[in-house]
């Protein structure tokens, strides 16, 4: 049975601290002829506590949050340890281990070390490492993942029946609202423009729209969202729980190929340098000072370019993802029978 009881907290989190163990590298498992230290523990799951710690006020939750980090590392340890052991025995194939280190080593550098030599190495050095180590590291972390996608999802093979069953048995998970694909033109108040300077222009785009200009040349003229350069189009379907509440109902109350009338949205940049503004230190008598700034508005057009009802998503639109779903789920328990079977002709002991 599994004890564990180690972790590391600050001062703000005495009474998680004072499960600790006074021995930070101290053995918490036995694999074989390999051990696992609480330290090895620790420094994997530092970076998740530590976000934690900012983000759970709770001790007693934090606690328990940790204690889960804890636990699944240390199995994901024993697992690492049981697959290299079992591809030290000799019954794989071994010519593809030196090409994928390489190549895992220039995607490290490149997202990690900026693509820098020099940095990667002023880095190991930095944590005390060398780079033999470094690369041990990365080795075994290479073996580990194509042993893990061997014996899982690589050798999974969903049948369309499957995929089909799966459909039809979960078809709640694939019904969709009503959708909209839109395009708009978003016109966004200059600091020193007075009110009303937007809603003007858009009366003005909108003429020019009533005459015959396109919504889309307009939108790539005077928009300033990240639609522009698109004619103001968003780029996908959209439901209504999606958008902002005042244009989702402008936009669910067109037809395709409809226009919008202006639709203003209070400017929340002004509003929040109005309240900046106002916030007054302790002591100091507040002065109140007209802000016509925060009465300003983003004015928005809209137009529908198409109009999907609700419905259920076809399985010629889904089939792929559910292919990689029971992949992954089939996957992993394949997975775990082989980890047990390694277990079983192993020695593991956790304390």
């Amino acid at each position: 049975m599994r004890s564990i009881s180690f972790f590391a907290a600050g001062a703000i989190f005495a009474a998680v601290a004072a499960h600790a163990d006074d021995n930070l590298d101290g053995i918490v498992a036995v694999v074989n002829n390999a051990i696992i230290t609480k330290l090895q523990v620790e420094d994997a799951i530092a970076g998740s506590v530590e976000s934690l710690r900012n983000a759970v006020r709770d001790p007693t939750e934090f606690f328990t949050r940790v204690k889960k980090l804890q636990e699944d590392e240390l199995e994901a340890l024993e697992r690492s340890k049981l697959i290299l052991d079992d591809f030290a025995r000799g019954e794989y194939t071994t010519n593809w281990v030196d090409d994928e280190v390489n190549k895992l080593l220039k995607q490290d550098l490149k997202e990690h070390f900026l693509g820098s030599e020099t940095k990667r190495t002023l880095t190991l050095q930095a944590d005390g490492r060398t780079k033999e180590e470094y690369r041990k590291e990365m080795r075994e972390k290479v073996i580990v993942d194509e042993l893990a996608h061997y014996h899982s999802t690589g050798k999974v093979i969903i049948s369309p029946a499957a995929i089909e069953k799966y459909y039809n048995d979960h078809l709640d998970d694939f019904k969709v609202e009503d959708q909209v694909k839109l395009r708009t033109i978003c016109l966004v108040p200059a600091a020193d423009d007075p009110p009303g300077v937007v809603k003007e222009l858009a009366a003005e785009i909108i003429k020019k729209m009533d005459s015959g200009v396109p919504f889309a040349d307009m939108a790539k003229v005077y928009s300033t969202d990240r639609y522009r350069s698109a004619g103001g189009d968003w780029g996908r379907w959209f439901e209504r729980k999606e958008m902002n509440p005042v244009l989702a109902n402008v936009a669910f109350s067109l037809k395709p190929g409809q226009r919008g009338p202006v639709v203003e949205v209070p400017d929340e940049r002004a509003r929040a340098a109005s309240d900046l503004r106002s916030a007054t230190p302790s002591g100091v008598t507040a002065v109140e000072v007209p802000n016509e700034r925060a009465r300003a508005t983003i004015c928005y057009l809209l137009m529908v370019d198409d109009v999907r009802p609700a419905h259920i998503t076809p399985l010629s639109e889904v089939h792929v993802a559910i292919d990689r779903l029971l992949q992954v789920q089939r996957g992993n328990v394949l997975l775990d029978q082989w980890i047990k079977r390694l277990q079983a002709k192993s020695h593991v002991e956790t304390f």
